[in-house]
C-alpha cells in the first residue's frame, strides 16, 4: 500500500504468509548468499548442464549480466526467497538463451522469417496497456506472446500439437509463485501460464531491459540500461518472433511494452513498418498506482523497505514525464513516424468502444471485420471487473495531486488527456 511521506508517495508493505516469514527468517539464520548461488560460474555451469548445450550466442548479453549479478549482490539486498526466485529465473533466462541458438543453428531457415508490420501496444505503467492488449488480443486475426511461450519458446508450437501444451503448466507453477510469497500480486497484475505477456518476459535473455530495474534495485545496472542503444535488446525480440513465426505465421503480431516508451527509436529501427497503439491515463493516477506495484515487485524478494524509494524508470514522476515529452519530441522531429502511432485516451475508449475500435483499426492500417468486431466487443462485455481482486492504493493529498498535475500539465494538453483525480 502507498502511503504518503515526505511530500511523496511511499508504498508500506503487507503483511507476509507465514510460510514466506518463516523461510526469510531461516534464511537470516544460515548464510544464504553461500546456499543460493548468484555467481556468474555457477549460474552458465548450471544452464548448461541443464541443457547439455554451451552456445550462448554472441556476447552482448555478457557485460549487462555481470553488471547485474553485482547489484544484485552489492545493492538489491535479497531475502532467501527472493534470492532463490532470481536465481530460479535467471536460470530459465540462460537456459532459453542456449535452446534458441541451437535451435537457430539446427534450423537456419527460421532465420528468413520477416516479421510484417507488428502492433505494439505501449505507454506509461498502469495507463490500461494490459486491458488494452487482452482487448485486441480477442482478435482472431491477432497473434500474441503467451508466458509459456516467453519463458520456454524452444521447440515453437504447431498448431497440430497435443493441447494443453505441457510448458503451460510449468509456466503456471513458476509465476503462481509470485502470488504465493505476495497475494496482493493478483489484484494488481494477472499472470498465467496461457495469458499474452510484455515484450520483456522474451527479452529478459537479452539481459537488456528495465523489467530488472522495476523488480530490484540494480543502480549500476539501471544506468547501464539507460545508457544502452538497445540494441541487442531488438535484436533478440526478433529472434523469438521469428522462431515462433516459424511454424504459422499470423495476420498480425500483437505485441505489448510498457519500457518500449523511452526506446522507441530502436523499435522503429528494427520494426521499420511498426504500428504503434499508445495508451493514455490520467499519469498522476497511473503513477500513484506504479509506487505500490513497484513496491510488491521489490517486496518479493527483499525485506529491506528502504529500497522502494529508489525504484528503477518510472517511479519518479519527472522520468516518466520525460518519456512522454520525448514521444512528443521524436514525433514531432520526424525521429519516429507520427503517422503510425495511434494515441488512446484511456477513458475516451471506454466511453465508446464500437467506434473507438472502428477508429482505432483505421488508423493502424487492418481490415475489421465483423468477426473480430464481435470478439473484441464480447470480451469488454463479458471481463468482470476485479476479477483477481481490487487493487487499492493511495493517491496522495489535494496538495501533492496539485504538484504532481504541473509536472504533468504540457504533457497531458498535448496529448488530449483528462484528469481522473
Amino acid at each position: 500500500m502507498a502511503n504518503e511521506s515526505e511530500g511523496g508517495l511511499r508504498y508500506q508493505p503487507r503483511p507476509r504468509p507465514e510460510w514466506v516469514r518463516g523461510a526469510n527468517a531461516m534464511g537470516r539464520a544460515i548464510d544464504a548468499r553461500g546456499v543460493v548461488l548468484l555467481d556468474e560460474r555457477s549460474l552458465l555451469e548450471t544452464a548448461m548442464a541443464n541443457t547439455g548445450l554451451s552456445d550462448f550466442g554472441d556476447d552482448a548479453w555478457r557485460e549487462p549480466f555481470r553488471i547485474l549479478l553485482d547489484d544484485l549482490e552489492r545493492h538489491a539486498d535479497l531475502h532467501l526467497v527472493g534470492r532463490l526466485m532470481t536465481r530460479s529465473d535467471l536460470l530459465v533466462h540462460l537456459e532459453g538463451r542456449l535452446q534458441v541458438i541451437d535451435w537457430y543453428k539446427r534450423h537456419p531457415e527460421v532465420e528468413s522469417e520477416k516479421i510484417d508490420a507488428p502492433v505494439f501496444v505501449v505507454g506509461l505503467p498502469r495507463s490500461g496497456t494490459t486491458i488494452m492488449e487482452e482487448i485486441l488480443g480477442a482478435d482472431p486475426n491477432a497473434r500474441s506472446v503467451h508466458m509459456w511461450e516467453a519463458k520456454f519458446p524452444c521447440p515453437p508450437p504447431r498448431p497440430s500439437d497435443p493441447k494443453p501444451d505441457p510448458r503451460i503448466a510449468r509456466a503456471d507453477a513458476l509465476v503462481g509463485l509470485q502470488d504465493a510469497i505476495t497475494p496482493e500480486w493478483a489484484s494488481m497484475h494477472k499472470v498465467g501460464g496461457d495469458l499474452p505477456v510484455e515484450c520483456i518476459e522474451f527479452t529478459y535473455s537479452s539481459f537488456v531491459s528495465y523489467a530488472f530495474s522495476a523488480s530490484f534495485y540494480v543502480p549500476s545496472y539501471t544506468r547501464h540500461v539507460a545508457a544502452s542503444d538497445h540494441r541487442s535488446a531488438f535484436e533478440w525480440h526478433e529472434k523469438i518472433l521469428k522462431l515462433l513465426q516459424s511454424t504459422g505465421r499470423p495476420h498480425h503480431w500483437l505485441l505489448k511494452g510498457p519500457t518500449h516508451l523511452p526506446v522507441l527509436p530502436a523499435l522503429f529501427e528494427r520494426y521499420p513498418d511498426a504500428r504503434l497503439v499508445l495508451m493514455l491515463r490520467d499519469p498522476v493516477k497511473a503513477t500513484a498506482s506504479v509506487v505500490d506495484v513497484s513496491g510488491t515487485l521489490y517486496a518479493m524478494r527483499s525485506d529491506n523497505t528502504a529500497l522502494n524509494k529508489v525504484h528503477g524508470q518510472f517511479i519518479d514522476g519527472h522520468p516518466a514525464v520525460h518519456a512522454l515529452q520525448r514521444v512528443i519530441d521524436w514525433s514531432e522531429s520526424g525521429t519516429i513516424p507520427k503517422d503510425r502511432i495511434q494515441a488512446v485516451p484511456y477513458l475516451d475508449f471506454f466511453a465508446d468502444p464500437e467506434r473507438s475500435l472502428e477508429k482505432l483499426y483505421a488508423g493502424l492500417g487492418l481490415p475489421l471485420p465483423d468477426a473480430s468486431r464481435q470478439a473484441m466487443l464480447g470480451y469488454i462485455a463479458n471481463k468482470p471487473k476485479d476479477k483477481f481482486g481490487h487493487h487499492d492504493y493511495a493517491v496522495g493529498s489535494s496538495d501533492l495531486i496539485a504538484s504532481e498535475r504541473q509536472k504533468w500539465r504540457a504533457v497531458q494538453e498535448w496529448f488530449g488527456v483528462k484528469s481522473e483525480l
